[in-house]
């Protein structure tokens, strides 16, 4: 790959970014449907699902709209409940105006159950988008949708080992409707329940407007079916259903603050691995497209050796970054040049790094870069496997008990080396809060590992990966990524001196 392509596949991912989609109004794209291996379909992390109630011309679309605009660097996809409405029959058609469109009967909840289980598992669905003129779904050709950001598709999907494509599954999943909270079953999916509470005056002149400019509707039908099946299936069905909200916003799209605190809530979300869930010592990094860019050039194996180094050093410094976020500071006053006090803190100054050779050694710069004239151990473990390791060497500083340690390695496989190294350096005195393991991808198994063993340390990582194969190499990972990372696999002559340690 070369650095013009790299660098227009970083421009890419800085721009605008439209995650955010109605799926009755997305434009036809020529797009090969990706298959799904069924080993892994069910190893991704569950979108975050959001469920946004109450009555008719509340303000729920915009309130949606407003959601997705502030999450315009995460992958939205947008359900319309009106999209699962009851295909009518003849009978029903002759005399629809006597039809209550508001009834929980009127909604197809089966199919609605269906698709959304498909989406929260990353397969395509087809939505129909229903024509409210017509009453019918097929007026309009049906959307097949993807639950991730079809804008951005090499987000979306990866192509793993056995050339099949993995969809992923989108961040977040936003269900609109007026009785969305009426089911049990689908109010059990939900993560996040929304009721926008809307005047009843405001919610009637809005609906006024929008039927008859919108819908052509006559005011006086509008009006009776208002008054014959609108406001009783308000009062009956879906008033009712807002016991059940997490979160009501009056006035709706006008109440800025509430979506404000909604949007930041779904980003903390957002914002953690399931296992962080499981794991309060596991942090990972929040995720941006530059960062799902960069890892996309180190990951890709046709990526030129200077493109890896270079932009693996830009993630390994953010992941050097986030470490030393997670130090003990302590408080300090200065004066500044305008003669003011400024009040701030006082960097930890016992700290040291160990690389665990001989990957780790990778991540030495940017650390030195953080922390001028830092000291820095080394481990070197050989690994045949999943077992026999063998501590090789190891060179530390001599107080490196009475120091917080940064562990490098970028790599988190099994966790089996890992815990070696940790076994060392709490052998070496070094108390176990007092440790921060920092790597770039962990695999799941290693992230076990290492929590469940050292329940006190903490792990900082840009990614967790979906797991191992059976050659226990990170999958998808980015292979060896000290030979990726020094060059050495290019050359099959060159003479390496020290045992490797499998990264993959």
């Amino acid at each position: 790959m070369g650095s013009a392509a790299v660098e227009d596949m970083i421009e890419a991912s800085s721009g605008v970014h439209f995650s955010g989609f109605h799926m009755d109004a997305l434009d036809s794209r020529h797009i090969k449907k990706p298959m799904i291996s069924p080993a892994t379909e069910n190893m991704h992390n569950q979108p975050f699902l959001i469920g946004v109630a109450g009555g008719a011309a509340s303000g729920k679309t915009t309130v949606c709209d407003m959601i997705i605009q502030q999450l315009h660097d995460q992958r939205v996809v947008l359900v319309n409940q009106d999209s699962f409405y009851h295909k009518l029959t003849k009978e029903e058609l002759a005399r629809v105006h006597e039809y209550n469109f508001d009834h929980p009967d009127a909604f197809d909840t089966e199919k609605l159950l269906d698709s959304i289980d498909n989406l929260r598992h990353g397969r395509a669905v087809d939505i129909p988008k229903y024509d409210f003129k017509s009453y019918k779904h097929d007026v309009f050709p049906v959307r097949r949708v993807r639950s991730h950001n079809v804008q951005n598709v090499c987000l979306g999907h990866c192509l793993n080992v056995a050339g099949i494509f993995v969809v992923n599954p989108s961040d977040v999943i936003i269900l609109e409707g007026i009785l969305i909270f009426h089911d049990p079953r689908v109010r059990e999916l939900m993560n996040m329940k929304i009721f926008v509470d809307t005047d009843a005056d405001v919610r009637l002149a809005r609906r006024i407007r929008r039927d008859t400019v919108g819908k052509s509707r006559d005011i006086g039908a509008v009006l009776d079916q208002y008054s014959k099946f609108v406001k009783p299936a308000f009062d009956d069905f879906i008033l009712p259903t807002k016991k059940y909200a997490d979160i009501i916003i009056p006035r709706g799209g006008d109440n800025h603050v509430a979506i404000d605190l909604i949007v930041q809530h779904i980003r903390t979300k957002l914002g953690q691995h399931d296992l962080c869930k499981i794991y309060p010592n596991l942090y990972v990094i929040q995720s941006t497209f530059q960062i799902r860019g960069m890892h996309t050039l180190i990951r890709d194996s046709q990526t030129t050796k200077h493109d890896f180094v270079f932009y693996a050093d830009r993630l390994i410094r953010l992941v050097v970054e986030h470490g030393l976020g997670h130090l003990p500071f302590t408080e300090k006053q200065v004066i500044t040049p305008t003669g003011s006090v400024y009040t701030g803190v006082d960097f930890c100054k016992r700290l040291c790094g160990v690389s665990i050779i001989r990957s780790g050694e990778s991540m030495e710069n940017a650390l030195r870069a953080c922390c001028k004239g830092i000291k820095i151990g080394k481990i070197l473990i050989h690994r045949e496997g999943d077992n026999g390791q063998q501590l090789i060497y190891e060179k530390l500083p001599q107080d490196i008990s009475k120091r917080h340690v940064l562990l490098l390695d970028p790599i988190l496989g099994t966790g089996n080396s890992a815990v070696q190294a940790i076994s060392l350096l709490i052998k070496k005195g070094v108390p176990e809060s007092n440790i921060i393991f920092l790597n770039l991808i962990s695999a799941p198994q290693g992230v076990h590992m290492v929590c469940k063993s050292f329940p006190r340390l903490k792990i900082v990582t840009s990614e967790i990966d979906i797991g191992l194969n059976k050659d226990f190499c990170v999958i998808p990972g980015m292979g060896e990524f000290g030979d990726r990372y020094f060059g050495t696999d290019d050359d099959d002559d060159q003479k390496v001196v020290a045992p490797m340690q499998p990264s993959c």
